[in-house]
């Protein structure tokens, strides 16, 4: 752990919904900075999971901005599809991350391994992990995850990525159809920031 409290800090994400939600997180007393503003593209993710791809990031964009760096690596794990799409959520997007090409090909696999899929409750969930870094120093990586099913179709126009066929576990609602306060209370990367708050 860091003796002294960070007070400048790049979030190492290029993903506009995600770079949002983490400064919404973020203490009000930490200045931060945004990959774009650097003009800097992200780094292959050839990480076996979701830890290892957030510390590449984190080091990554470090060493590019002489900054330390919070990044994140998450994604949609949907068990009876052996845990796809996993670390390649983004990528069931096409090279452009179009999420609603995304979620139908969610939803052709889910059809494809059962063709009765939407009369059974699909398990999932959402996995984050967090790493600080500075340069090759790692200063925190955590995790955290909150269960869930997969909705029969999208429902509700907020959040990002896969939030409108997620209901997580207890609640009727997507993620896509609960206001910015409500999901940020208890979603995966709120969870995940809590772990991490000492280290900022």
């Amino acid at each position: 752990m860091l003796k002294k409290k960070i007070k400048t800090l790049l979030i190492g994400t290029n993903n506009k919904g995600k770079l949002k939600e983490i400064r919404d997180l973020l203490p009000k007393s930490i200045k931060n900075y945004s990959t774009a503003k650097f003009k800097l593209k992200s780094p292959v993710e050839n990480g076996n999971s979701f830890k290892e791809n957030s510390l590449l990031k984190a080091r990554y964009f470090s060493k590019k901005t002489n900054l330390i760096c919070l990044a994140d690596d998450s994604g949609l794990e949907i068990d009876c599809l052996n845990k796809k799409p996993g670390i390649f959520s983004a990528r069931w997007g096409g090279p452009k991350g179009d999420f609603n090409k995304a979620i139908k090909k969610v939803f052709r696999e889910l059809f494809k391994k059962d063709k009765n899929w939407k009369k059974k409750k699909i398990k999932a969930r959402f996995v984050c992990a967090l790493s600080i870094c500075y340069l090759d120093k790692i200063i925190a990586s955590v995790s955290g995850k909150i269960e869930g099913t997969i909705s029969n179709y999208p429902r509700g126009r907020n959040g990002f990525g896969y939030d409108p066929i997620f209901i997580p576990k207890n609640k009727k609602k997507t993620f896509g159809e609960m206001k910015p306060s409500n999901k940020y209370k208890i979603d995966h990367r709120s969870i995940a920031f809590k772990k991490i708050r000492k280290f900022l």
